[in-house]
């Protein structure tokens, strides 16, 4: 997405904290702060240490969990828990293994009581659209990781939602499907036109994916930095190796560094 000319908000975060109770009793805030927003047709990415926070804040807009305070807009209007608006792609896929590739896609739509002609017709589409045509009657073990976490993504958008949320959805691939599952979710994007909020560990990764890059701070978490990435709209799994990725991703580094004392 081009920054420079922004289009309208599909979230936006208004002073957000998140505390819980730890199990020896003591008060713990999670989020501290948290403001920033995000436009329509945007694919923000989100990255910062273990345990600042980040899958909690993913959470929370999501309407899975509450914020202690602060206020959430979605589309302009105030959000009010759980919304149809919003898909959600977790870090592991929770396929139900009694029901078949396509079964599981279609949950989402019989939770919402959607009209199962036209649920089924739009699985078939999006499981063609994620590379796994012809997989529909199989069941989860029968396939890998890889494609698992693709039935995830399809499943995610089977009541097309404009805006779709992923919580490390890679990160238990092995380095190579990973890579791949990058662009393919690039292609994806263009074709959904929907709004992305992605939370990753992988600093390369959240630079190659982002429009901008949310930079988190140790717990509490707090938006560190907000990062324009200015790369080739079309861009190739090369670019990772060159000298202007290079001074993205020392920068994040940079940050992490100074924060845990160790520049």
């Amino acid at each position: 997405m081009d920054t420079k000319v922004k289009n309208a908000s599909a979230f936006c975060f208004q002073d957000i904290n998140k505390n819980y109770q730890s199990r020896d009793g003591l008060n713990v805030s999670a989020l501290s702060n948290i403001n920033f927003e995000v436009f329509k047709k945007e694919f923000v990415t989100v990255v910062g240490p273990s345990g600042c926070g980040k899958s909690t804040l993913l959470k929370i807009l999501a309407g899975i969990v509450n914020a202690s305070s602060g206020r959430i807009e979605i589309n302009g209007m105030p959000q009010k828990g759980p919304s149809s608006e919003i898909g959600v792609v977790f870090q592991n896929p929770v396929l139900l293994p009694w029901r078949t590739i396509l079964n599981n896609v279609l949950i989402p739509a019989e939770i919402q009581k959607r009209d199962i002609k036209e649920s089924r017709k739009k699985a078939y589409e999006l499981l063609d659209m994620v590379g796994l045509k012809g997989f529909e009657t199989k069941y989860p073990k029968e396939l890998s990781g890889g494609m698992q976490q693709r039935v995830g993504i399809a499943r995610a958008l089977i009541n097309d939602p404009s805006i779709l949320l992923m919580d490390e959805p890679f990160g238990a691939l092995d380095a190579m499907t990973r890579e791949l599952m990058n662009m393919e979710l690039l292609r994806l994007k263009k074709r959904i036109g929907a709004t992305i909020m992605l939370v990753t560990h992988s600093i390369p990764e959240a630079i190659f994916l982002g429009d901008r890059v949310i930079i988190m701070s140790p717990r509490p978490g707090c938006v560190e930095e907000i990062m324009d990435i200015d790369l080739p709209y079309e861009k190739e799994l090369s670019i990772i190796n060159s000298e202007h990725f290079g001074v993205y991703d020392r920068h994040i580094r940079n940050a992490f560094n100074s924060k845990a004392g160790l520049d």
